[in-house]
């Protein structure tokens, strides 16, 4: 059956012109930067009440289910939430695809995209510019919903950014948690602002005129060389005269962004400091179980909640499983040190990596003997482990068991599935 207008209610891709008129009435009155703006009926007037302002593309289908991904156990007809509002997914390139692309493939992909009649969407914007310094003004202009009253904004108060911004994030309604653009924006100007102090500090006025001639006289072609050399992974050390003024360069944006959270310098600094760590040296318990609609719902509304979770989680596993702070050694022995950094890959699914040492352990040198003399027990017992841990198995039911599942749901046609085409 075509989409009711209870799906088009769900879907949150409604401009209501009623809704809008009132929450611009509403802001006309209250808030501060709002005073001077008109209201266009005619504008108004071209937005549907009831249905999306797009075209909606409807393929028929009995499921949404991929029958390779069912197990034994999954008797739902299909994939989704059966009330409130439906979540919204982009189908598109990912943060984790865009990373490995080069610029010249992007411009590509948009070319393509446009030469073939594919939509842009365009933000209105003034002509003048809004500077991210000494601005209360910004966040309330950019988040209206946040800041109802156009009060409050970064910078208002005595507070530094960051701890304005934190003390924002814990606000009681978690209202600056929630919302999909104000961590973003939020962490993108901190990072703007690291790298500019990073540039400002480093082209101070007695050093301006040599960096800018180390700038414009830099080989293009072996700079280009050394970054295909580095990507290749090879060890790459400057001999001539233009790699060392390459290298220089390097190292000037090295300065610049070594501050920037998230950069690749910072990254770099993280691994010097693992390197420099490698060198030398009867209660009851009943949680309340949610649901997969819910814990779903939880982590999409509230990404900061998530990942402060994550965090509390690490620190426990660090102190009670590791045994690092406490009194007690850890599951693998007594923790001497350890360096972990956190991760996501684009979809904002954090997870850690850990370098663990043991007090008494064996030495890097002491394992790799160990591990290459094919007649130790070292390796004999490594060898024991790796194939106990690495189990080719179903946890779902036997191989047979989960053939007849796929088959059973390979037969079964797709339930409806709505597109919305821009």
């Amino acid at each position: 059956m075509i989409p009711t207008d209870e799906d088009y209610q769900r879907a949150p891709v409604l401009v209501r012109r009623r809704a809008v008129r009132d929450a611009l009435e509403w802001l006309i009155l209250n808030h501060f930067d709002y005073s001077d703006v008109a209201i266009s009926d005619e504008n108004l007037s071209k937005y549907p009440e009831d249905s999306p302002p797009v075209s909606v593309v409807y393929k028929q289908s009995d499921t949404n289910k991929i029958a390779e991904a069912m197990s034994v156990h999954d008797n739902s007809d299909e994939e989704g939430i059966d009330s409130g509002e439906v979540p919204f997914i982009v189908h598109g390139l990912m943060g984790d695809q865009l990373g490995t692309k080069s610029v010249e493939s992007l411009k590509g992909i948009a070319l393509k995209h446009w030469n073939s009649g594919g939509k842009a969407l365009r933000v209105g914007h003034s002509g003048k510019m809004e500077s991210i310094y000494n601005n209360p003004d910004l966040y309330p202009q950019m988040f209206p919903w946040l800041f109802p009253y156009g009060l409050g904004g970064i910078g208002s108060t005595s507070l530094c950014d960051s701890a304005h911004k934190k003390q924002l994030l814990m606000y009681h309604d978690k209202r600056f948690q929630k919302d999909l653009a104000f961590p973003f924006a939020a962490f993108s100007h901190q990072q703007v602002k690291a790298s500019a102090t990073g540039g400002y500090l480093l082209a101070d006025k007695a050093n301006f005129q040599e960096i800018t001639d180390r700038l414009l006289d830099v080989d293009q072609n072996v700079l280009a060389d050394i970054a295909k050399r580095m990507e290749r992974g090879d060890v790459v050390k400057p001999e001539t005269e233009e790699e060392k003024r390459c290298f220089q360069v390097i190292r000037d944006l090295d300065h610049v962004g070594g501050k920037v959270n998230g950069s690749v310098t910072s990254k770099k600094f993280m691994r010097n400091e693992i390197w420099s760590l490698v060198a030398n040296q009867d209660e009851k318990f009943e949680p309340i179980l949610r649901t997969d609609d819910q814990r779903f719902r939880l982590i999409a509304q509230n990404p900061v909640a998530a990942a402060r979770f994550f965090d509390f989680m690490v620190k426990l596993f660090i102190k009670h499983v590791l045994g690092f702070g406490s009194d007690h050694p850890g599951l693998y022995g007594e923790t001497s040190v350890y360096y972990g950094t956190v991760e996501q890959q684009g979809r904002l699914t954090l997870h850690l990596h850990l370098l663990l040492w043991i007090r008494n352990g064996l030495t890097p040198d002491e394992a790799r003997k160990a591990i290459m003399d094919p007649t130790s027990p070292f390796q004999r017992e490594l060898v024991q482990y790796l194939e106990a841990v690495h189990q080719g198995e179903f946890t779902t039911g036997t191989l047979d068991e989960v053939r007849e599942a796929v088959s059973a749901a390979s037969q079964k046609n797709a339930l409806p599935v709505i597109a919305v085409k821009n």
